[in-house]
């Protein structure tokens, strides 16, 4: 039997409410990663030898990237992409990238309006 264990595989670190209630994975997803998780993990991370085929081909499509048509492959790769770190989305960029002087012209070091700004200068 493939990916064999003994231990029910959770992630309470990224999924509090479990695997099932994260809204992330269909319920047959989170099934095959609570079965089977454990073992795929140990294999991704090289503590555990493929024993069969099923999991010779998981493992090698692990090296591939890319999950092919390995069922087992295609939710452990979900599960990484859905753990992994978030994209962000900014609304504007600084094309070419921002200088220290682009910056300091919008209240940063110099002093705009005759030395209004500061706050360490006498007001005598």
């Amino acid at each position: 039997m493939s990916f064999e264990s003994d231990k029910r595989f959770n992630d309470f670190k990224h999924f509090p409410r479990g695997l099932r209630r994260s809204g992330e994975f269909t319920v047959a997803e989170a099934d095959s990663l609570e079965k089977y998780g454990t073992s795929m993990l140990a294999i991704y991370q090289g503590n555990l030898a493929p024993r069969d085929e099923v999991e010779t081909a998981f493992a090698e499509q692990l090296k591939a990237g890319e999950p092919g048509s390995n069922p087992h492959a295609k939710v452990w790769f979900k599960y990484l992409k859905v753990i992994g770190p978030k994209r962000v989305h900014r609304l504007c960029t600084v094309a070419g990238g921002a200088s220290d002087e682009a910056a300091g012209s919008f209240g940063g070091s110099g002093s705009m309006g005759g030395g209004m700004g500061g706050g360490d200068e006498s007001l005598d």
